[in-house]
């Protein structure tokens, strides 16, 4: 097991060092801070609501990672295939689950990083207010939950196709839905005329109805369970793909 995340940590090492050489991290992590001050106190008008918590903050987090954890998720394999280094990667003395593991965490804790930048947004209500400290915390937890989970399906995607704006394409596309079955204007036209059970489950396999729920402050042991399941479900389409592709 030692020896196992002593290559996990090499690939994730390599890789977040191959972030903060280019100009990608320092693009998505500006664009997701200017995204997220944006859309709190310009479009929900944070300051006139005069509420001392970060409800407005969390509630954009869904339609802010469904544009920018695609494309950091669609270079990890399909730029190896562009450049044709995909069989160098494989043939690396790691196992294949160690790289894909490797490169999920280091994609995962750059995200989580981007996430950690935006704690001014933390001070300024402490400053104006007296907040709940708890449920912010749990609206951090949530959102680095999801986010993980929408880089769950961007890593199967990228490895699906060796086109970077296929892989962007498709993971929108998953991502969307998987929002939008639960999105409050969603459940309403349906229940108009859909059956009930489709309706709950519509709305069970949501992003949305799970992180509303952690982030008021509710950390239910099913939630952290439907987070992580899209994670392991796409590191495993990920090992599934790669593992076709060596063989073709």
């Amino acid at each position: 097991m030692a020896t196992f995340m002593t290559g996990v940590k090499a690939v994730a090492k390599r890789e977040l060092n191959a972030y903060f050489n280019s100009a990608v991290a320092y693009v998505f992590i500006v664009i997701f801070l200017l995204l997220c001050g944006f859309f709190t106190f310009y479009v929900s008008n944070w300051f006139e609501a005069g509420q001392a918590d970060l409800r407005a903050f969390f509630q954009w987090h869904p339609w802010i990672y469904i544009m920018l954890v695609p494309a950091i998720a669609m270079r990890l394999w399909a730029e190896e295939k562009r450049l044709g280094t995909l069989e160098i990667v494989l043939t690396l003395p790691l196992r294949p689950s160690q790289v894909i593991l490797g490169k999920f965490i280091a994609a995962w804790l750059f995200l989580g990083l981007a996430l950690a930048l935006t704690f001014p947004m933390v001070l300024t209500v402490i400053y104006l207010g007296q907040p709940d400290m708890g449920a912010i915390a749990c609206g951090y937890l949530g959102s680095f939950l999801m986010a993980g989970a929408f880089l769950g399906i961007g890593t199967a995607t990228s490895a699906m196709t060796g086109n970077q704006v296929v892989s962007f394409i498709l993971a929108v596309v998953l991502c969307l839905f998987f929002i939008l079955a639960g999105y409050p204007p969603t459940i309403n036209i349906l229940s108009g005329w859909a059956p009930l059970w489709l309706v709950k489950a519509l709305e069970n396999i949501s992003f949305i109805s799970h992180f509303a729920s952690v982030s008021r402050g509710v950390v239910d042991l099913r939630d952290v369970l439907y987070f992580l399941s899209f994670m392991i479900l796409g590191l495993y389409c990920n090992s599934l793909l790669l593992a076709w592709q060596r063989q073709r």
